[in-house]
């Protein structure tokens, strides 16, 4: 909580008594037991919450159960706690934007008669738009989705569907799904969804834990729904009239699914969107296509921090934080979210946003001028939603203007570039502009606003239909200042009869109590005494002043009064009718909202890449099937926008059929973890469209970036640590296909040294035989550099490894000092020895302890088995163990020891005295000793 804690959020006093407790509580004892409700009920100056959610509140927002207090006494006592507005907002916003395990409902009433009057959930915000984006921006648009899934021999058959609130639109698909969930996963990930419903299961099976465990991973509320509301029947009918155009194209695409119509079903009733006429023929709908974007399950966001997190310390510390330098109000946002979320696929797609990045990136003074005029324009989309659900007021409409206006200067900003990319910008912006900005279109909208809207009364802060829109408002302004002239007329008149100044002694008030009337201050009273009591009516007598009428001012202000409602009324009819009128121009506003949030968006990426002190570069985009992945000089953009960070670059190669592996060694803290993370970065930056943070990049496209970086526990649902590193590589061996990109950091370090290495060969063997995707697997087990050598190790004669390099990064001990230096290179090559201990040093463990660590792995690397390894050049480089030998010489050395254990455990010597047994053993020892020259493997017996 911030500083002013206290201030802010006070704790306003329950101020209730005896027959309202009691009503009160009898009417709590009637709700329906809902574990995941918070509910709260409107006192109107305040707000109370009551029960298990009164604990909740007291513990998580106050942080002190000081602030409970107790409704009603004994057994029927109830925990209370009561909330400001202020901090009322706080909470609402915490738990519908942060959090994803409540509703929220908000009760309206008093005694024992109460109703509900809002709810909302993560996946649903509408009712509380007003509360949540009341002083910030709408980040992210929160998606619901059904999920139907149909269990079988062969997998799971699932039936999705979608509704974004926001943007109203409706998407379903249905597709096979692995037991690991994996599409699922991706499309939820892809849709920034909030909230997922399922049927009601009577039987929790293994299935459908691994179902909510996947939907846990990314952080989705589940609502459970009862089986029977999965139903599509009467669907087309009620799409028929919540989607804009025919109802063929609906039945069509419905009719194609086996489950996700009953999906999208349960989605409608849940949104209860047919209960809001505005919707109807608002929405449209669409096959939502599982592989039109680059596929992301919720391990790689995490690994490669795409979205932010409550925990970053700064906004560089995730790629949204980083590249979000949009300036129009929300929109530009709300696109770069689902941008960073849904990367592509098609090369073509991805070099059009390249070619208009560059331009913006060229010409500078193009940018700034965009960017000033993006700057006054406002959230489009919240604006027409309001509008289309009759919530908006005039300033609705006028905010609508201000940034309808600001369309003509946009345009001729990007008339006046004439780059090489000038096709494109006059293809995707001015000609759509043109059609948008033509007198059917934003011209017309701007000519009703400006005939319709008193635009001179802004500057005042009102918001007023102009009196010259309408003939009756017309006459009824002129009336009302007819009678302003008369009652100020008789104002001066009265300060003539009364002998007194106008305005300085004599005042003209108007109140809700009395009207107009007239006002002395008591110091001036004893002068006109006479005359207010027989001329006047005197109202009141106070401290500061007295106030009075007569006949004549008492009917003008009635009349004025009387004139000034129906002003108001006709002003609400004319309100009622301008927003009616722009409703229906919000096809355009839609189009316009796409086409500003866009540019918005690539001018952001366009000022990160011009902005940061080493300039990014353009990446060259070549086809799955093709290409390498070469980045020179590559730099991670999230550490590199850090505070004192000197970032070294570094170069990736990933080669096909030479280094489409690459495994890394080397000390902990040595930027391994950086330099894997960093590639995945740069690709997927490339791929939603962006500059890159290297000297020159050459991508070929991927469908998929899975990351296994640092599993954490999940005891809460019985994971260790082992388990969870196990279920996110199982789902990397299921779902990885030859198009995709694997980065593995530290695998199989959750089990004893032998599993875990044998787990880490055999992984690595699959991926490179059978998945060939480039993979970037970085390790602490050395002795899988053995992968990259075909004749490095006797098991790798029998097959061939194509594919595989050794890297590591480089880092430098004092041989006199024993001090260890990183130097965050990466070379070529295996690491030749670990540095465990070192890195203890550099956390100051006491001398005694790291002295002893070194003795036990000296004892330990002397009785570990060992081997050679050698780069592809053929030059020998040490093993992490202090003695290398030859796999022949192992081999012939192991045969002669083999030979003396045979002979000694033949020799009878229950029968020898004990002069006889010395004299054998002595002599096969010395047979032993002959060959010991010819092996170095033996002389360490020796």
């Amino acid at each position: 909580m911030d500083e002013n804690f206290d201030e802010q959020n006070k704790l306003p006093e329950l101020k209730l008594d005896a027959k309202q407790a009691q009503g009160f509580l009898s009417f709590f004892k009637t709700l329906p037991n809902d574990p995941r409700a918070v509910r709260f009920f409107d006192r109107r100056d305040y707000y109370t919450a009551h029960g298990e959610n009164a604990t909740f509140i007291a513990k998580t927002y106050y942080r002190t159960t000081t602030a409970l207090r107790q409704l009603g006494s004994g057994s029927n006592g109830l925990s209370s706690v009561s909330v400001n507005k202020n901090m009322f907002e706080t909470i609402t916003r915490d738990l519908l934007l942060e959090r994803t395990d409540h509703t929220l409902e908000l009760y309206e009433g008093s005694g024992s008669n109460w109703r509900l009057m809002k709810s909302a959930s993560p996946g649903n915000l509408s009712s509380f738009e007003d509360v949540l984006f009341a002083n910030n921006e709408m980040q992210d648009t929160p998606v619901v989705v059904a999920l139907l899934p149909n269990f079988r021999e062969n997998g799971c058959t699932v039936g999705f569907s979608y509704v974004d609130l926001t943007k109203r639109i409706l998407g379903l698909v249905e597709f096979l799904d692995d037991s690991h969930f994996t599409n699922v996963e991706s499309a939820l990930v892809a849709l920034g969804c909030k909230e997922c419903l399922l049927p009601l299961e009577s039987g929790k099976s293994s299935e459908c834990r691994t179902l909510s465990d996947a939907l846990t991973r990314c952080g989705v509320m589940v609502t459970e729904r009862k089986k029977t509301e999965f139903k599509a029947r009467d669907l087309v009918q009620d799409l028929g009239r919540l989607v804009k155009g025919s109802i063929e194209p609906v039945r069509d695409l419905v009719s194609g699914f086996e489950f996700a119509p009953a999906a999208l079903g349960a989605l409608l009733s849940y949104a209860e969107l047919l209960a809001d006429e505005g919707n109807y023929g608002n929405y449209s709908i669409c096959r939502y296509n599982l592989g039109s974007f680059m596929r992301l399950d919720s391990a790689a966001m995490r690994a490669l921090n795409v979205l932010e997190s409550k925990t970053d310390a700064n906004k560089n510390f995730s790629l949204f934080g980083l590249m979000n330098r949009t300036c129009t109000a929300g929109m530009g946002k709300r696109l770069l979210h689902m941008w960073l979320k849904q990367p592509l696929l098609d090369i073509s797609e991805i070099n059009s946003r390249l070619d208009l990045v560059q331009a913006f990136v060229e010409d500078t003074e193009l940018r700034q001028d965009l960017r000033q005029h993006l700057r006054r324009i406002s959230d489009i989309e919240r604006l027409m939603r309001n509008i289309q659900r009759t919530r908006a007021g005039l300033q609705h409409i006028v905010k609508l203007y201000q940034s309808s206006i600001r369309v003509p200067h946009i345009k001729s900003a990007l008339e006046k570039y004439d780059g090489q990319f000038s096709s494109l910008i006059k293809e995707r912006y001015l000609d759509p502009f043109e059609l948008l900005t033509d007198d059917d279109h934003l011209n017309k909208f701007i000519a009703l606003v400006e005939t319709s809207v008193d635009l001179d009364q802004l500057e005042n802060g009102e918001y007023m239909i102009s009196p010259s829109y309408d003939d009756a408002l017309a006459t009824l302004k002129s009336e009302q200042e007819s009678l302003e002239r008369q009652i100020h007329n008789l104002h001066k008149q009265t300060a003539f009869d009364l002998d007194l100044p106008v305005d300085k002694a004599l005042k003209l008030d108007k109140g809700t109590q009395f009207g107009h009337v007239f006002r002395i201050t008591k110091k001036e009273e004893p002068k006109v005494r006479k005359k207010l009591s027989t001329q006047f009516i005197v109202l009141e007598t106070r401290k500061d002043g007295v106030k009075f009428t007569n006949t004549k001012l008492k009917k003008l202000g009635d009349q004025y009064q009387k004139v000034l409602e129906e002003y108001k009324n006709c002003q609400k009819e004319l309100v009622n009718r301008v927003v009616q009128t722009t409703a229906t121009f919000s096809e355009v506003f839609e189009h316009l909202a796409g086409f500003l949030s866009e540019l918005d968006v690539l001018l952001s990426f366009a000022d990160l890449a011009s902005s940061c002190p080493t300039p990014y570069t353009r990446p060259r985009i070549t086809p799955p099937d093709v290409g390498d992945i070469v980045l020179e000089g590559s730099r991670h953009p999230c550490v590199e926008a850090q505070d004192w960070v000197n970032f070294i670059p570094n170069d990736c190669r990933l080669v096909r059929g030479k280094s489409w592996f690459l495994i890394i060694t080397g000390p902990n803290m040595g930027g391994k973890s950086t330099f894997i993370r960093q590639v995945g970065v740069n690709i997927l930056m490339a791929q939603v469209g962006c500059f890159v943070p290297c000297e020159k990049a050459s991508i070929s496209v991927r469908d998929c970036i899975f990351a296994r970086v640092g599993a954490g526990d999940c005891q809460l649902r019985g994971v260790s640590t082992f388990m969870q590193e196990m279920l996110e590589t199982a789902s990397i061996l299921k779902g990885a296909t030859e198009n995709s990109l694997v980065i593995i950091d530290e695998l199989g370090r959750g089990t004893s040294t032998y599993d875990g290495f044998g787990l880490a060969w055999a992984i690595c063997e699959h991926i490179v035989e059978v998945i060939k995707a480039p993979t970037l697997f970085a390790t602490h087990f050395h002795e899988l550099t053995a992968l990259a050598h075909e004749n490095g190790n006797y098991e790798l004669q029998k097959k061939q490894i194509v594919g595989v390099t050794n890297y590591h990064v480089s880092a430098h001990i004092d041989s006199s000092s024993r001090k260890l230096t990183m130097l965050y290179k990466v070379e070529p090559g295996s690491c030749d020895q670990s540095f465990g201990i070192h890195v203890a040093e550099f956390a100051n463990f006491p001398e005694s302890v790291v002295a002893l660590a070194r003795e036990k792995a000296a004892e330990l690397e002397d009785f570990s088995p060992t081997s050679i390894i050698s780069t592809d050049a053929g030059q020998e480089e040490g093993s992490k163990r202090k003695r290398g030998y030859d796999a022949d010489d192992i081999s012939r050395g192991a045969a002669k020891a083999h030979k003396f254990l045979k002979e000694f455990a033949e020799l009878p010597l229950e029968t020898m005295d004990l002069k006889q047994a010395l004299q054998q053993v002595t002599k096969l020892k010395d047979d032993l000793q002959k060959d010991v020259n010819n092996s170095e493997w033996l002389q360490q017996f020796f």
